[in-house]
Order: C-alpha cells, then structure tokens, then sequence
C-alpha cells in the first residue's frame, strides 16, 4: 500500500535532526538562512523518504492493470490532449489506447530526465569541497531520484507500452547536459526546474482536481509530488542564493537563459515525439492546435511556470528586456503568490 501522503508540500521543510555545529562562514544573515535549509532538507530525506517496491503494492489486486479500463482516459481538465476535441470525439478504446500510451510516455520522459539529472547532481558534488552541506542534500537527492527511475520504469514495463520517451533530439545530447552542472551551475538548476516544474505542475493538478486516475497512475504521481517537493525547493534557495552573488553582466544573461530554458524543456518534457503522431494518426493540424496553438494550451503553458516567475522575482531575475523575452515565449503571466499556488486562483 502507498503511504498516506495527506499534504506532500509538507516534506521539504521538516528538519528534526540533532543539533549542528554552524561553520564560520555561515554564521551571518541569509548565508545561515541558506545552510539551515540545506541540513532540513538533508534530515528530511532521511526521515521522510519512499521505496517504490516497499511503499507501492503492485501486485495487489485493485492495482491490476487491463483492457479497456476508462480510468485511463486522458482527463479533459489537466491533460493538453484530453481537452481537445479531436481526442474527445474518438471511440472509447482508442481514448483508453492512446491515455495509456500518453502516459506511460510521459513516465519514460520522467525517468530520462532523472538519470540525467542524477548525472549532474554527481558531476555537481564531484567538486565540492570539503563540509559543503550541498554535498549531502545532493547526494540524497540523487538516491531519491534513482528510486523515481525504477518507479517509473515499473510502471511503463506494466502498462506494456513500448514507449520511446522523450524526442530523440533530448536523447541525443542528454550524455553532454551533465557537464553544465560544474561550469555554469546555475543554468544546470534552471534545466532542473525547466523539467521538474511541469511535471510537477501536471501531477499536482491531476492530485487536486481528483480526477478518475488508474490506482497504479494515483499512487506514483504521490509518490513523485511527495518527494519532488524537496527537489524543486533545494533548486529554488540554490538560485536565490547564488544569483545575487554574480555581476550585472552575468545577472542580465542568467535573466535571459531563465526563461529560454524553461520554454525549451517544457516542450521537451510534455510534448509527445513524432512516433505519437503517427501511431493514432493525429492531423499536424491538430497536434499544432494541442501545443501550442489554442487559446487553452496557451493558458496551461502559462501556467505551469508561475512559481518560477515568482522565483525569477525574488531572485532579481525579472527585468524589462527578460519580461519581453517571457512574453514572446508565451511564457509570461502573474508569478505565482506562494510555492505550488494552485492553477485555478492564478489567472
């Protein structure tokens, strides 16, 4: 049985480790602030953490996955493909097909963006020096990601769909992404949350609006949004952190790559590769319309980003030049008032 997960936001701020010896250098303003974060993040990943084959029944009976189940239809209000009327006026079975394939598809993409941030992570804290508390949390977080790829393995091996992933373009320089974790860290966490915050997004609104979710579906999205709460919120004390520590130069080109990645790796991570189209036969008219053409792609593409727009904000990352820059991406909107602000309060 999956743990009870009554509030996954929760996780990232527990913190009931013993008492820490503070170094020198931390023991002022916002540098104290930043090391407090890091050892309850670290605690909390030792207290509060999952195993996918302890903490999910897969085998049980309500679990099973089989033909022609409804609850595998995509749902209108969350998913880009589930709203659109072509998808809406298909027979049953071939919404049942394709929600199967769809999602599959996207735990396949989940997993090869993990195994590459894992890569990064590794290559970060390859060269950090001695007592730097980012050692530890990443280092948690790489073993909780390493849990996530099994997880999402797990469940595409079976749904039983031989799904590719993500476009073979993402695939193909993924070997080379790591290396940006130790020349430009920074932008590396930008492409952190370039694929974990729509992810994120989606998951979170699948969890809230309660839709009819496949057992096996409900209890990795949990799973993924419990933990992924502490990843995104080490990404966001990361950049505020160390943005403020860079030139106006370098301050104005981080203000530009921010939202550059962002759009880019959404689409990397939601849009479907070519194999999709061409298995169910989708027109490119409508596969234009579902990303990111229509009035209501639009709108859910705005907002998968606002709690980075906040983040942008706080971090002194929002500037005219990248405020036109985000609108141009079709990207821009209100920043989001507090960390996960649900989709339907924010305009």
């Amino acid at each position: 049985m999956t743990k009870a997960l009554t509030n996954p936001n929760s996780l990232h701020t527990a913190g009931d480790g013993p008492a820490r010896y503070v170094p020198e250098h931390d023991k002022t303003g916002g540098q104290q602030d930043y090391g407090q974060v890091l050892d309850d993040l670290s605690s909390a990943s030792v207290h509060r953490n999952f195993d996918p084959y302890v903490d999910i029944d897969w085998d049980a009976p309500h679990m099973a996955i089989t033909e022609n189940d409804p609850r595998w239809i995509l749902s209108y209000e969350v998913d880009p493909i589930g709203r659109h009327p072509w998808y809406q006026q298909l027979p049953e079975s071939k919404q049942i097909e394709i929600g199967m394939w769809r999602q599959a598809n996207v735990a396949k993409v989940g997993l090869q963006f993990e195994s590459v941030l894992i890569r990064g992570l590794m290559q970060y804290s390859f060269k950090l020096p001695n007592g730097a508390r980012e050692f530890r949390y990443t280092t948690h977080e790489s073993k909780e990601e390493c849990n996530h790829t099994l997880m999402f393995q797990e469940f595409v091996n079976r749904v039983g769909m031989d799904v590719p992933g993500a476009k073979i373009g993402y695939r193909l320089i993924s070997p080379f992404v790591p290396l940006v974790s130790t020349v430009f860290p920074i932008v590396f966490f930008f492409g952190v949350l370039g694929g974990e915050e729509p992810i994120d997004h989606i998951q979170k609104d699948f969890l809230r609006t309660r839709a009819r979710l496949h057992p096996t579906m409900a209890a990795v999205m949990q799973l993924h949004v419990a933990e992924e709460a502490r990843h995104i919120s080490f990404a966001h004390h990361f950049i505020r952190e160390q943005v403020p520590q860079r030139n106006r130069f370098q301050r104005f080109l981080l203000s530009l790559m921010l939202p550059l990645t962002m759009r880019t790796l959404c689409s990397a991570i939601v849009v479907p590769p070519r194999s999709f189209a061409k298995e169910f036969d989708v027109p490119r008219e409508v596969m234009k319309d579902i990303f990111w053409r229509s009035e209501e792609s639009k709108r859910f593409l705005r907002n998968v980003f606002g709690d980075v727009r906040m983040l942008a904000d706080q971090s002194g990352l929002m500037n005219p030049v990248s405020r036109l820059l985000w609108r141009a991406l079709g990207i821009y909107g209100r920043p989001s008032r507090f960390r996960s602000e649900p989709t339907y309060t924010a305009a």
